[in-house]
C-alpha cells in the first residue's frame, strides 16, 4: 500500500511539474550566458571619396572577426504565448582588416572597433502551456552603436587616421528554446540574424585623402545560457 501511494505521489509531481513550469502572461524572464557575434560581411570596394584622388576605386574589401561576450536577455510575457524581449550584451570588439586593394596600398589590419547591438523583438511561443519545453520564434528591430574605433600601429605608420563607423538601424529575426529545470530556472539557446548595414571611413594623412567602404555586417548571433523566471 505504501509503495502504491509513493508511486502515485511521484507520478502526480511529475505530471504537475510542467503546469507550474510553463510561461504565463505577466512572467518576467531574465537570461544570461555566452553570446557570439559572427559577422558574415559583404563589402563594397574601398573608394576614395575626398581629396585629389576622389572617385578612385581601390578595390578590395573589409572584414571583421568574431567575438564572444556576456549576453543578457530580458523578456516580458504579454500573454501565455506572446512576449516582448530585449537583447543586450557587454561591448563586442572586432579587428577590422582590409585586403585585395590595388597594389596592396591599403591591405592589412586597419584597426579595431567596439559595438553594442541592442535588439527589441516580439516573440511567439507556439507550444501548449503544459510543456516544459518552450521553443519560440521572434522578429524585431536592432540599433547598432559603434564606438572606440581606433587605427592600429601599422596602419598609423602608413598614414591612416580618424577611423570611424556610422551607427546602424536594421531588422532582426531569431529562433530559440527554453527548457525548464525547475519552476523558475531554465536552460536557453537562441540563434539570431541581425541586419547591420553601415559605412566606414578612414583618412590617409600622407596622401591627403579619405577612403570609404560600405559594409553589410549581417552577423549570425548565437547565445547559450541560463534563465530565471519571476
Amino acid at each position: 500500500m505504501r509503495k502504491t501511494l509513493f508511486t502515485a505521489s511521484v507520478l502526480a509531481v511529475a505530471l504537475a511539474a510542467p503546469f507550474a513550469q510553463a510561461h504565463q502572461a505577466g512572467d518576467v524572464i531574465v537570461r544570461a550566458g555566452a553570446i557570439t557575434v559572427d559577422p558574415r560581411e559583404e563589402t563594397s570596394g574601398v573608394f576614395v571619396d575626398r581629396g585629389a584622388l576622389a572617385g578612385t576605386d581601390l578595390g578590395g574589401k573589409a572584414s571583421l572577426d568574431s567575438d564572444t561576450q556576456l549576453g543578457l536577455n530580458f523578456a516580458y510575457m504579454l500573454t501565455d504565448h506572446i512576449g516582448i524581449e530585449l537583447l543586450a550584451a557587454t561591448p563586442f570588439q572586432h579587428d577590422v582588416s582590409i585586403s585585395g586593394t590595388a597594389g596592396g596600398i591599403a591591405d592589412g589590419k586597419l584597426g579595431d572597433l567596439k559595438h553594442l547591438p541592442p535588439t527589441l523583438s516580439l516573440v511567439y511561443y507556439p507550444m501548449d502551456s503544459k510543456s516544459a519545453f518552450q521553443p519560440y520564434v521572434g522578429a524585431g528591430v536592432n540599433y547598432t552603436w559603434f564606438f572606440d574605433e581606433s587605427v592600429g600601429s601599422a596602419a598609423t605608420a602608413g598614414g591612416f587616421d580618424n577611423f570611424r563607423v556610422k551607427n546602424s538601424w536594421g531588422w532582426a529575426a531569431q529562433v530559440g528554446m527554453d527548457y525548464m529545470l525547475t519552476d523558475q530556472i531554465m536552460v536557453n539557446a537562441q540563434v539570431r540574424y541581425i541586419d547591420i548595414d553601415t559605412d566606414a571611413y578612414v583618412d590617409n594623412t600622407i596622401l591627403g585623402v579619405r577612403a570609404k567602404v560600405d559594409v553589410e555586417v549581417d552577423p549570425m548571433v548565437y547565445m547559450v545560457g541560463l534563465g530565471y523566471k519571476f
